[in-house]
Order: structure tokens, then C-alpha cells, then sequence
């Protein structure tokens, strides 16, 4: 069997198992090892590298029917053994789920990861920052127990980077229930003067990311609704408000964030066959996270050097600027942003969406 083939079988036999050992509404908990004796596995089974992904569910479902001893693990032949997490379903808003966060390393990503873990779910933390990453899981970890979390290593530009961190998520936690996908970068400066690298970087991050990040996820929620059809799953992307109305000397940004939104509504349609929503939300401006201030790289600093607020002479200048758009008279945080992903995430009747939050700076028609 090539690495290719083990790496597709896994892919499919953990989350088929997620979904048939479900309890409560909620998907199991498979973690899988390499190395484990398959033949003292509860339940072993051998399965063929070509057989479609109906075929495993079937094979599976009908050997776990037919076992009369309480199912720890299942063993299969040249593969290893997934092992059956018990009571892992937590108090919270999203007890037991799985949720793999990219740009879960510092700022917002961090903050939604942390709120979705004090809810009961399991982290996987993905970022190009893997020292970030694996330290903000070893925190949760110890807040919360053991496994909780897992800081994992992904370049959103790249696909194979991609993969490797579904894979890891899928051998940690046996598949997946939410993706957010908010990882992101700013280049300000006017189209007059700005690289083109700076443009390309800030697409490819931002567009090409979140197209990356849906593929390779949407392959294992697929499996998870196809042994379990009333099983639905949700892509949520962090948008903007520059998704919803162009910004200033913001315009590579701004343009991937639009594109943004359109592949939203573009996977909701092509999607929903998988029982996967897929939505985005459009925060206003965090002025308290380190995009914003950090003194050096921060959107006051470069605001204030491409002069994009006029008049103004410090940061803080721009701040107040900024501040007084919001009718609510604040910028944005995490706590307001949660509130949008918990209602996507338990409202079944929504897919395709664009749903801002902006404290009244933009207001749709």
C-alpha cells in the first residue's frame, strides 16, 4: 500500500467511524495509531486500498453490528488502529465537535479557538508560525485536559501544507466538524505604488488560502454525511467589511476579501449535497488586536504613513478616526465575532451568507 493509499484510507475509515459511533447528535472521537497491535483491537478488519468510500462505511457498519463487546478499537490489516474515545463529549455550545482553526496561533484566530474550547470543543490549531501554534495548544491543553488541542504547522498558500494538516487533524481527532478558515494578511499601500508581490501575497493568502482549506477539508466532512445523513458540518471564513465595500489604499485586501465572499456562496451551492454549510462573517475593524496596533506593521502605523487618514499626525490620530465610523463607537472583538459563528454553527436553516458585524458601520440593503 503507497502512502498515497494509507493516507486516503484513513481519511475515510476515522471520520466513517466519527459518524456511525455517534451519541447524542454529536460525532465520535478516533484517535488513530500507527503503531498499535491490530490484533488486539476489539473489532479487525482488512480493507482493500480501491474500495470507495460507500463500500468501507457499509463494511464497517455492518462489522461493528455484529460485535457483542463494548467497541474500543478497530484494527485494520497494513494500516493501525483507530482507538474509541470515551466520554469525550463536554458542557458547551459545541461539546465534543472539532474544530480546526487557521491563523489559530496569536490575535483573532487564537481567541476564537480558545472561546470555542471553553464550548466544549477539541482545537486543532493550524499556522505558519508552528512554534505559536503548538504553544497556544499546550495552554489549552492545560486549561482544558490532555489532547485537547494540537498546534499544527500550514502554509494556506500551499496545498500540500494544506493536506498534511487535515491528515494530522483526522489522526488526532478522527475527522472534523467546523472549519474556520481565518487566516489573513494586509498589504496597505495606494494600486499606484504598490509590488505586485505584495498584491500576490496578500491574494494567495487570503483568496487562494480559503479555496485550499475547503478543499482538502470538505473531502472528510463529505465522508462524515455520507455515513450520517442527517449529519451537517459548517465552513465558516472570517471575512471583512472590505468584503462588503472597497477601502482605500486597501485595494488588494479589499479584492480578495470580495472574491472571498464569492467563493462562499460558490462552495454553499456546490456543497450542500455534503451537508456542508458554508458562510463568512464580516467583522469591523479589531483596533485592539495587533494587526491594528502592533507599533511597527500595525494599520494605524501604516495608515498613518501612507496618509490615508487626512490630518492626522500620530496612531493615535488614526485611531480616533477609525473609532468615530463605528455608530457604536468601538471597534470590533471576539466575543462579538463568537456570537455570529455560534449562530451559524446551530442555525441548520443557513448557508451562503455574508453576515456582517460592524457595530452599525456597514449596514446592508
Amino acid at each position: 500500500m503507497t502512502v498515497d493509499e494509507q493516507n486516503q484510507l484513513i481519511n475515510t475509515v476515522a471520520p466513517a467511524l466519527r459518524a456511525l459511533l455517534a451519541q447524542d447528535g454529536r460525532l465520535g472521537l478516533v484517535r488513530f495509531s500507527e503503531s498499535a497491535n491490530v490484533e488486539q483491537s476489539s473489532l479487525a478488519l482488512e480493507l482493500a486500498p480501491e474500495a470507495s468510500a460507500q463500500q468501507i462505511i457499509e463494511s464497517l457498519a455492518a462489522s461493528i453490528q455484529a460485535v457483542r463487546v463494548p467497541l474500543k478499537s478497530v484494527g485494520i490489516k497494513n494500516l493501525g488502529v483507530f482507538s474509541i474515545v470515551e466520554d469525550y463529549i463536554r458542557p458547551g455550545r459545541v461539546g465534543g465537535m472539532v474544530a480546526l482553526v487557521t491563523g489559530g496561533a496569536q490575535g483573532v484566530g487564537l481567541g476564537i479557538a480558545q472561546d470555542l474550547a471553553e464550548q466544549g470543543a477539541y482545537l486543532a490549531l493550524a499556522d505558519i508560525n508552528e512554534h505559536g501554534a503548538r504553544s497556544a495548544a499546550q495552554r489549552l491543553c492545560k486549561i482544558h485536559g490532555p489532547d485537547w488541542a494540537k498546534g499544527l504547522a500550514i502554509d494556506v498558500t500551499d496545498s500540500e501544507s494544506v493536506g498534511r494538516a487535515i491528515d494530522q487533524t483526522v489522526r488526532a481527532y478522527g475527522g472534523l466538524d467546523i472549519l474556520i478558515s481565518n487566516a489573513g494578511v494586509l498589504k496597505a499601500e495606494s494600486v499606484k505604488t504598490q509590488a505586485a508581490k505584495d498584491f500576490e501575497l496578500v491574494t494567495a493568502v487570503n483568496y487562494k488560502g480559503y479555496f485550499l482549506c475547503v478543499q482538502k477539508a470538505a473531502a472528510i466532512l463529505a465522508v462524515q454525511h455520507l455515513a450520517k445523513p442527517d449529519y451537517m458540518s459548517d465552513i465558516i471564513q472570517i471575512n471583512s467589511k472590505s468584503g462588503l465595500v472597497g477601502s482605500k489604499c486597501n485595494s488588494a485586501y479589499a479584492g480578495s476579501k470580495f472574491g472571498g465572499i464569492g467563493l462562499t456562496q460558490s462552495f454553499a451551492l456546490e456543497l450542500l449535497c455534503d451537508g456542508i454549510k458554508v458562510n463568512s462573517i464580516c467583522p469591523g475593524n479589531f483596533l485592539d488586536s495587533p494587526l491594528w496596533s502592533d507599533p511597527q506593521n500595525g494599520l494605524f502605523a501604516q495608515y498613518l504613513r501612507i496618509g490615508k487618514v487626512p490630518g492626522a499626525k500620530t496612531v493615535q490620530d488614526v485611531r480616533k478616526a477609525y473609532e468615530a465610523m463605528v455608530p457604536m463607537g468601538r471597534g470590533c472583538d471576539v466575543s462579538d465575532i463568537m456570537k455570529a459563528v455560534y449562530y451559524l454553527i446551530e442555525q441548520k436553516y443557513e448557508t451562503g451568507q455574508a453576515i456582517a458585524v460592524t457595530g452599525g458601520q456597514i449596514m446592508l440593503r
